[in-house]
């Protein structure tokens, strides 16, 4: 068996029928330490086995509370020292500099004006770099870790690259528009997208005009941001929600409404009539029961279970989140309160039931086991090969996820970075790394020790693989590590502990959460 397949057998292998009523509370008594483990990884990016005990101790309630209120946690500080004034438009002065070149056939002018051009265009690729390590570290290192998670798929959802809009500040403001939005009114964040100007530059709505316009924006607006493809909408809808988003731009580094370009004759949008703009597009979009099934799904796939067809508890909990939207009109918060709450989202057929995205593989792994973080941008470089290079989605549809990330290729890079985490060597590499951060992995057991401080190597194993998996330790499994180095062998030491981290993240299993 691949080892592809072997990580579908495994996903395969978690699916059963569970019964109704997936919303419910789970009974606080079922709210173990594996149970908070599963919501420290889903609701965020992991924890030690230190935090996770402390996550148990709190209880159901007070632990979803903790992860989403995070508004009431400290912020650390943001690191942010980048420049807005990198990609500016040619002052006027400029402008005239090169037109006068132009006309006088002032090669060397023109040239130099390239130059500068291209300089700033480096210096913003450059910039952008610096962007994906600051927001990889900030997930690393943020005690708010669903805000992160939150921004990370909307960032998925109303997805924008670099490459087409080739301005890195506008890829920082979204970024944060996302991030500020990410857990609030869904509402309030699709009218802030359709002003951000990353996401007009992205899909030409900086092009639309009253006298010709531009559906690009539109469409992406039904087809992939609020109702689904297909889902309730016509080509003519498409058309006239084009012309209620006309005369909407930016300049420069802010959002500019052009009233000389905006449409202000009547439209017939979805059933509605009327001198509609921006807002009110928005606001009938979401009317539709379309749009909070849509939402929930994407909820349910990110969070829950990402299994290409869903069990009839799947489709019963993506409903009661629908409702659950509709009813808060749109309020994020406490629908995540509501699933982090509920029986679904704990039930057996949910467990290692979501593939790990490139970015939630690395950060997990550096939070969960507390390795140093080695060089970001190895591991920016990493994401990429793994098929997720933050702020350059692949297209307007984002990351496909799921079984998506998994191939023969992608696989090898995983192991390979648990392999550098843990021990800080370097595929192809015949030395350690030159950066000797030092990694003690014993802390991942020292909760172990009975009252002589002693640790039982065979304890140690299984207690590592049930931490690595979030589960009970399989037989076969734990079989095969003892196989292969003997576990623990009669001293638990820290150089054996790496090497069971470095096989266990060699396993279909761990590449689930």
């Amino acid at each position: 068996m691949s080892a592809h397949e072997s990580v579908e057998a495994s996903i395969r292998s978690t699916a059963h029928f569970m019964g109704q009523n997936t919303l419910q509370p789970l009974p606080k008594k079922d709210f173990t330490y594996a149970a908070a483990q599963h919501l420290l990884n889903r609701a965020g990016f992991g924890g030690t086995p230190t935090q996770i005990r402390a996550l148990t101790e709190m209880g159901l309630d007070k632990a979803v509370d903790y992860l989403v209120d995070f508004g009431e946690l400290p912020e650390r500080s943001s690191g942010l020292d980048f420049r807005g004034d990198i990609m500016r438009q040619p002052t006027r002065e400029e402008q005239e500099t090169a037109r006068r070149a132009r006309i006088a056939g002032d090669e060397e002018t023109i040239a130099r004006l390239q130059r500068e051009q291209q300089m700033r265009e480096r210096t913003d690729r450059d910039q952008l770099a610096s962007m994906q390590r600051w927001w990889l570290a900030r997930m690393i290192e943020t005690g708010r870790p669903l805000e992160e998670k939150l921004t990370l798929l909307w960032h998925g959802h109303f997805a924008t690259g670099y490459r087409t809009i080739e301005n890195s500040w506008h890829m920082l403001a979204q970024n944060g528009l996302l991030r500020r939005e990410c857990a609030g009114n869904f509402a309030d964040m699709v009218r802030g997208i359709i002003r951000d100007p990353a996401m007009l530059k992205y899909l030409d709505n900086d092009e639309n005009r009253r006298n010709s316009p531009n559906e690009n924006l539109a469409r992406e607006l039904l087809e992939l941001f609020t109702l689904g493809e297909g889902n309730g909408y016509s080509e003519q809808d498409i058309k006239q929600a084009a012309r209620a988003l006309t005369g909407m731009t930016f300049r420069d580094n802010a959002y500019f409404f052009d009233a000389a370009q905006h449409d202000t004759a009547a439209k017939a949008i979805l059933g509605r009539s009327g001198n509609f703009a921006g807002d009110e597009l928005v606001s009938i979009i979401l009317e539709r029961p379309q749009c909070a099934r849509f939402i929930a799904t994407k909820l349910f796939r990110f969070f829950v279970n990402d299994a290409p067809q869903p069990s009839r508890d799947g489709l019963d909990l993506t409903e009661r989140l629908a409702k659950e939207l509709r009813d808060n009109r749109y309020e994020l918060r406490p629908v995540l309160r509501a699933l982090f709450r509920s029986r679904g989202f704990y039930a057996p057929e949910n467990h290692l039931a979501v593939v790990k995205s490139p970015t939630q593989l690395m950060v997990q792994t550096i939070r969960s086991f507390a390795t140093p973080t080695r060089d970001m941008s190895a591991l920016v470089q990493a994401g990429d090969l793994m098929g997720q290079q933050l702020f350059q989605p692949p297209s307007v549809k984002g990351w496909d996820g799921g079984r998506a990330w998994i191939n023969t290729a992608t696989l090898f890079v995983r192991q390979n970075v648990v392999v550098y985490l843990v021990t800080g060597r370097r595929p192809q590499a015949f030395d350690w790394s030159p950066s000797d951060m030092a990694y003690d992995s014993t802390h991942l057991v020292e909760h172990l020790r009975d009252a002589s401080m002693s640790l039982d190597p065979e304890e140690a194993t299984r207690s590592l693989l049930s931490f690595a998996l979030a589960g009970d330790a399989d037989a076969a499994r734990l079989a095969q590590l003892n196989g292969f180095i003997g576990g623990l062998g009669d001293t638990v030491t820290d150089d054996r502990i790496k090497a069971l981290l470095c096989l266990i993240g060699a396993m279909p299993e761990f590449q689930l959460c």
